[in-house]
């Protein structure tokens, strides 16, 4: 599932970030003008996820592995909420 970010939102102007839930990861795409980011998240590695939702604007997604913190930003509510949802459950189904 590809979530995209606003390009409304601060720092997504020009080139949204993305986020893509797949089977096994979850792919982070934050692109730039020379050169992009991309990273890659084994559902099990996450120990937390944060959330910075305020009353008007876009949501900020923080995700915690092992010390390492990966964040982005410009998602609506409605879309965070269902990321989260589908990473909590990636992450009760690699624990079986």
């Amino acid at each position: 599932m590809k979530f995209k970010a606003s390009r409304l939102s601060e720092g997504n102007k020009v080139f949204p970030a993305e986020i893509n839930l797949e089977e096994n990861n979850i792919e982070i795409k934050i692109p730039g003008l020379f050169r992009g980011d991309s990273k890659y998240l084994n559902y099990q590695d996450i120990t937390s996820i944060e959330v910075d939702s305020p009353m008007i604007g876009f949501c900020t997604l923080r995700l915690f592995m092992n010390g390492n913190k990966v964040e982005v930003k410009g998602f609506s509510k409605s879309d965070v909420k269902e990321i989260r949802r589908i990473i909590d459950e990636k992450r009760s189904a690699s624990r079986r």
